[in-house]
């Protein structure tokens, strides 16, 4: 993406991007940055906050020689959060409130920073989870790292409340294009988790509903995908200040996107490279997400029965229950490949011989999925997961069921059935996942719709500063 040449102000505007501490958003949102500085050239000028701990995620962006600051902010104490961490990745699943809950205390140092700097930031471009930072007296501006119909459900959820009954309950979103609908076991856990009269929530719920009447919002989607919930947002939002941005793809590839792994990025290159082109099945389930034991079995097992070349992102957890999978790689040898730990999955699901992606359904590997036209086998578990399986699956038509849920042990028949499937069959999904990969492609071209907004948003910046 080009530098703008049409922005002719001759002072800058400064903005200041706000990450939440987890891997999926702070990823996108790193990447957004860098397209922004990019994009914006001179017009903009651009501070990053981060704590301590988090500051390796920004050194591809630092090292890119753009005009980008950092602010560097002590990570607040909290009851709930051991002393030391500082990203979600080191707490369960259930540690998303807290992790919330705690960075609302860096309200009055940023609020002293902003009001202390010789030259100000004109708007905060911050994650979803964070709407406390509408109420720092500058525009701010919500960045989605999800889909633009989980930004849909969940402004429906904290402003409707809906009654929470059962897990058996279906809820209902009638007001939302297409008539979703959901079993309340399958809706957001920090919504379920909601208590109300307690302070935590209270702030917690408080945060959601500021993004809704936040100054504007960004998502990482494009028209062609997610139009009908783009229109649907500006309709509901009241105002026409949301941009379809993505898909936000990184600008380079960098070393420190993920973690810690067990098999180098060109020992994974080179060993795809020798496989036919469109024979393989990549398996990964994000950055959180850990397989239970059985869980972990039943899916070798049907990897191993399914005759399928395939490369398999292992996360494993803490406790010392030893190596399950042990004897397996013996097994598959010369057709499967297992990862322990990161793997670089924006290069593998490029490559040529990749054809299908089992995945937990994070937007974050959808929208990868989706550049690359990799038919998607969905095993969602959680949080907005269960969403973007039925918009890959039901409406966009460029995936299939394979799992769901996250204590479900799949049947290793079926698996077995639905992988050799994955690289023999699903022509018609396949035809409309190359189609979707194209309109992907187009949106983030020079004339492309993404484009158009991210020019749109720069423009809008350079005017908050006139």
């Amino acid at each position: 993406m080009t530098v703008n040449e049409n922005y002719k102000n001759p002072t800058k505007s400064h903005v200041l991007i706000f990450p939440f501490p987890a891997q999926g958003h702070m990823i996108p949102l790193f990447d957004f940055t860098h397209h922004l500085a990019l994009r914006g050239g001179s017009a903009i000028t651009i501070t990053v906050l981060v704590t301590p701990k988090n500051l390796p995620f920004l050194s591809t962006l630092l090292s890119a020689g753009l005009n980008i600051e950092t602010l560097i902010l002590p990570f607040p104490s909290h009851p709930s959060i051991p002393s030391g961490v500082e990203n979600v990745q080191d707490l369960p699943p259930s540690g998303f409130p807290s992790m919330i809950h705690a960075l609302g205390s860096l309200h009055a140092p940023l609020q002293s920073w902003i009001t202390s700097h010789p030259s100000p930031p004109v708007a905060i471009v911050s994650d979803f989870f964070l709407g406390w930072t509408k109420n720092l007296g500058i525009p701010r501006f919500e960045f989605s790292p999800s889909a633009a119909i989980t930004c849909c459900i969940l402004n429906t959820l904290w402003i409707e409340m809906p009654i929470r009954k059962n897990d058996d309950e279906i809820l209902e979103f009638p007001k939302i294009p297409n008539c979703w609908k959901y079993p309340l076991s399958q809706i957001s856990t920090i919504y379920l988790s909601y208590v109300e009269g307690d302070p935590a929530w209270e702030f917690i719920r408080d945060c959601f509903r500021d993004n809704a009447t936040s100054w504007g919002l960004l998502v990482n989607s494009f028209s062609a995908m997610e139009g009908v919930y783009l229109e649907h947002l500006k309709r509901e939002l009241g105002h026409d200040r949301v941009w379809a941005v993505g898909p936000v793809l990184p600008v380079s590839e960098g070393n420190n996107r993920g973690g810690p792994t067990s098999v180098s990025v060109d020992h994974v290159m080179s060993w795809l490279d020798a496989r036919a082109d469109s024979h393989v099945v990549y398996v990964c389930f994000g950055s959180q997400a850990v397989l239970t034991k059985e869980q972990t079995l039943a899916l070798a097992s049907g990897l191993e029965k399914s005759g399928v070349h395939f490369v398999w992102a292992v996360k494993e957890d803490s406790s010392p229950r030893g190596n399950i999978l042990e004897g397996f790689e013996d097994r598959v040898a010369g057709r499967g490949l297992v990862i322990r730990g990161w793997a670089p999955q924006v290069a593998v699901l490029r490559h040529r011989a990749v054809c299908a992606f089992l995945t937990h359904c994070g937007w974050n590997s959808v929208v990868e999925a989706v550049v690359n036209g990799v038919l998607m086998l969905t095993w969602p578990m959680r949080a907005d997961q269960y969403t973007d399986a039925t918009l890959v699956v039901d409406e966009l038509k460029v995936g299939v069921r394979a799992c769901e849920g996250p204590d479900t042990v799949p049947d290793p028949d079926e698996l077995a059935r639905v992988f050799a499937d994955s690289v023999t069959g699903k022509q018609t999904e396949r035809i409309r996942a190359a189609k979707l990969r194209k309109a992907a492609l187009d949106a983030i071209q020079e004339r492309g719709s993404s484009v158009k907004d991210l020019d749109g948003f720069i423009e809008h910046l350079v005017s908050l500063s006139l």
